[in-house]
């Protein structure tokens, strides 16, 4: 199946919308826009506006009220703009009512989030992932694209069950390619299990975090591989393992796909056999953009998304990357507000919540490869721990190295 609508759009402009509501802030919305525009300029989308509203909730029929719908349409029209993408799921008739307004294409973030997954997609396995996370999408919004049947309709009954018995129709051949890709996912979940069990009993070393946070240039320099990087979201999607070998001790090292706020429900769970390498691994490596100004929240994203797939908690190391892009503004001495997270030097910051997790975190930064070797060091103590409580027979091997080193 490919992507919904963006392959269809001549017109590669694009206005985004948000809400204001009792469970977002201000700021928060633009930060959660901000993120929008850079998933639509990663799946060739230019933002060209952003639209906010401050609403209780969002409009049950229009998501935003009709007076700022009206405004949207005014300058779509005015500028030319054929797609308006929303930064919240809409409901099919959300989506049916703001389409027969604006007259133009509609995207939500889960449709945005689907397209560039259908389009990062490069093995069989993520191609049928997202396959599946498109049709169930798709599944409850049939009901959209029989529309042009309610002018046949007319006063009477004789016509109307000719759209029903085609969405019918539609949706059983939806609901039975649903369960087509399951079994196919089932089959090769099998298969991968295998391959991993056939990896022996390696320590397993798994790079999570949120996306975009440099997870692909760390493998690339712990693995001396060469796994695909990007500056761009969601630029790996398929899971790779690479064999690891720190000082003399091997261990396996798997990097997965990022994760990101208001992951659509239904990737999470086409996903959830990809991040099997999450669940089945003994050390997890944390990685975070220190240089985002909201960096914490993507690490409760992160955590309640490892919870989601059934992820129980393991060791972790948090690695905080891009010390190189960390800024700060420094507060005059007379200035008496509270510091916030902008006033705050790395120095300070590390004095903070961070300074209690002692050796289980570390600042690195991948690009320029400041305290890798410090890194590589950590990860080795971590892996060493965990090989000689799973073989507790071969700790003589490491102390027979530490004695060949100290010679």
């Amino acid at each position: 199946m490919k992507d919904f609508i963006i392959s269809e759009s001549k017109n590669k402009r694009t206005v985004l919308v948000g809400l204001i509501t009792q469970y977002q802030t201000e700021e928060q919305v633009k930060e959660y826009l901000d993120e929008l525009a850079f998933l639509a300029d990663t799946a060739g989308i230019v933002p060209d506006k952003f639209f906010t509203q401050k609403l209780e909730y969002p409009n049950p029929v229009t998501f935003v009220g009709t007076g700022k719908l009206q405004e949207i349409k005014e300058y779509m029209e005015e500028n030319e703009i054929g797609l308006v993408i929303f930064d919240d799921e809409l409901s099919p008739k959300q989506i049916r009512n703001i389409e027969k307004e604006l007259q133009v294409k509609i995207l939500d973030r889960t449709s945005l989030i689907l397209d560039i997954f259908a389009m990062r997609a490069q093995t069989a396995y993520a191609k049928t992932q997202v396959e599946l996370a498109q049709y169930q999408y798709l599944l409850p919004r049939l009901t959209r694209m029989w529309t042009h049947l309610d002018r046949q309709r007319g006063g009477g009954t004789m016509m109307r069950g000719v759209g029903e018995t085609q969405l019918e129709s539609d949706r059983r051949i939806v609901a039975d390619k649903i369960a087509d890709l399951k079994k196919e996912l089932k089959s090769i979940d099998r298969q991968m299990t295998v391959q991993r069990k056939n990896r022996g009993k390696m320590v397993r070393v798994a790079l999570v975090g949120y996306t975009n946070v440099g997870k692909s240039t760390l493998m690339n320099l712990l693995s001396k591989s060469e796994v695909f990087a990007e500056n761009k979201l969601f630029a790996t999607l398929d899971t790779t393992v690479r064999k690891v070998i720190i000082e003399n001790l091997p261990f396996l090292l798997s990097d997965t796909v990022g994760f990101i706020r208001k992951l659509p429900t239904h990737l999470v769970e086409s996903f959830k056999s990809t991040l099997d390498e999450v669940r089945e691994a003994d050390l997890l490596v944390h990685v975070v953009d220190i240089s985002h100004p909201n960096f914490e929240e993507h690490i409760e994203v992160v955590e309640k998304t490892l919870l989601d797939i059934d992820g129980e908690e393991k060791p972790t190391i948090l690695v905080f990357n891009k010390i190189d892009a960390f800024s700060y503004v420094k507060k005059d001495d007379d200035d008496l507000t509270p510091a916030t997270r902008e006033n705050i030097s790395l120095d300070e910051l590390k004095k903070t919540w961070m300074a209690k997790m002692r050796n289980n975190c570390i600042f690195i930064s991948a690009k320029d490869k400041t305290n890798i070797k410090e890194l590589k060091e950590l990860i080795y103590d971590r892996v060493k721990e965990i090989h000689i409580e799973r073989y507790p027979y071969n700790d003589f091997l490491f102390q027979t190295y530490s004695e060949e080193d100290e010679e």
